[in-house]
């Protein structure tokens, strides 16, 4: 009964601690999608804020989701790549807790924007006599402030939540940064509450966004075809979203789900995906809307090359 009276205030992050000494292998490709991330989201930031004409509002929207992918990674890869070479893996509660908010609502953005793209694409195909009017900060700010008011009260109490546990089953979080259910798998007592919000912020915010894309570009396509016009470039902006979405709603759903079914999957695996759900699309995003992106691709190829702009 003393043990359970005590509660931990330093935890370690021991994710992929099954693989034992060949953990150290792990830093060589963290660290190339590491830098992969750092580099293309640093030259898709630099190409879309010094050229003008890419000031659209479909850039911008890129440019902020290459902020939030630069950002993300910088509050827990370097620590996990210091952790695969060495022993120093502690963290204190509030270390954690202020971890937990900062990446898990970053990852919420990762998501929103996506959305926020979605309705770009809605107004540009569907009302384009209204586009400009539409995508104005005043009439866009009520499409943006609902959502960011979401993200954030969601992961501010989830957090909170967490913080107001009590951990005597042990200090090891298997996981290489603090993850919400990582953490709440250490405490004692009732989680049933840490439980149903870690349940409603999944489905309010990837799944409810996931949602809210697959019907906008419904619409977007169904406007495509009645009005008979050629829907190659609504078509081919739309479905890199859809593939996105696609990939990293599966992903946090497995994370989400392995923790229910935890005797099924091993630890290694779980670590993995979650870490992937945030990692992923840091690297992948400026990549595909670099490339797929025409304006963007034609700048960033004389920006590598040292050619001027026309």
């Amino acid at each position: 009964m003393m043990e359970n009276a005590s509660s931990h205030d330093r935890f370690i992050l021991d994710g992929f601690a099954e693989l034992g000494a060949l953990r150290p292998v792990l830093f060589l490709p963290f660290s190339v999608m590491f830098f992969v991330s750092l580099s293309a989201n640093s030259l898709l930031l630099y190409v879309v804020v010094s050229q003008r004409s890419l000031h659209s509002p479909m850039c911008v929207l890129i440019a902020g989701m290459a902020c939030v992918d630069l950002s993300l990674p910088l509050f827990f890869v370097p620590n996990m790549l210091l952790s695969f070479l060495s022993g120093w893996r502690g963290i204190s509660l509030i270390g954690c807790l202020l971890q937990m908010f900062v990446v898990h609502l970053l990852g919420a953005f990762q998501s929103t924007l996506l959305v926020w793209m979605a309705l770009d694409r809605y107004f540009a195909i569907c009302t384009p006599l209204y586009y400009h009017e539409s995508m104005a900060p005043p009439g866009f700010l009520t499409f943006v402030v609902p959502l960011l008011v979401r993200n954030v009260l969601l992961v501010a109490v989830v957090t909170a939540l967490a913080g107001n546990l009590s951990f005597c089953v042990g200090n090891v979080i298997e996981h290489c940064f603090c993850e919400h259910m990582a953490l709440v798998e250490l405490a004692c007592g009732s989680t049933a509450v840490n439980n149903l919000a870690g349940l409603l912020s999944v489905f309010l915010i990837p799944v409810a966004d996931f949602v809210f894309i697959t019907v906008s570009y419904v619409v977007i396509f169904s406007s495509v075809l009645r009005s008979g016009k050629s829907g190659l470039r609504a078509l081919h902006t739309c479905v890199t979203h859809i593939v996105v979405m696609t990939v990293s709603l599966t992903i946090v759903l497995v994370t989400f789900l392995s923790y229910r079914i935890r005797n099924r999957l091993p630890a290694a695996a779980r670590v993995f995906f979650s870490t992937m759900y945030l990692f992923f699309p840091s690297c992948f995003n400026p990549i595909i809307y670099g490339i797929r992106t025409t304006e963007i691709r034609q700048h960033i190829l004389r920006t590598l090359t040292g050619r001027r702009s026309v």
